[in-house]
């Protein structure tokens, strides 16, 4: 009798600790790899900015989701953003030839070093700077993108 009550005791004890436990269900990530082509320079860096709204794209340093350069050393440069949740996103691209990890640009505000954006749109005098909505692309998954560079505005 004895024995009964403690195993009874016991199993009441471990269903109790397994009803009060929380089940974590870990959120679902993705990995985004950037190949950006067209690297015309052999020294300096490509940085990457990834964005996951309008908020400061394509030029804020500062509110973008993950950045990080890469030595250029051919030209093609790929980078992996790794825990990303799924969603929208928009990457800019820039040759940084000068150190500084930002776009540098003339007096007229027309870029004076090599920059892409995901989707390839045409940035020109007309268009202006490329909007989110028209940069961006949806990832449920691991996603790879390709980015032209651009060394000057488009026609």
């Amino acid at each position: 009798m004895l024995k009964i009550s403690r195993l009874y005791y016991l199993l009441l004890a471990t269903l109790l600790s397994l009803s009060c436990s929380k089940t974590v269900h870990a959120e679902p990530t993705t990995t985004l790899t950037v190949i950006v082509n067209g690297v015309r320079h052999k020294t300096g860096e490509i940085c990457f900015r990834v964005y996951d709204s309008e908020k400061g794209f394509p030029m804020n340093n500062s509110s973008e989701v993950q950045n990080g350069c890469t030595k250029i050393n051919g030209s093609s440069v790929k980078k992996v953003f790794s825990g990303l949740k799924p969603g929208t996103y928009a990457v800019a691209v820039v040759d940084d030839q000068n150190g500084d990890r930002k776009l540098n640009k003339d007096f007229f505000g027309i870029p004076k070093e090599g920059f892409g954006i995901s989707k390839n749109p045409t940035v020109s005098v007309q268009t202006g700077s490329p909007k989110f909505r028209n940069s961006s692309f949806k990832m449920t998954k691991n996603t790879t993108i390709n980015i032209s560079m651009k060394y000057s505005l488009d026609p």
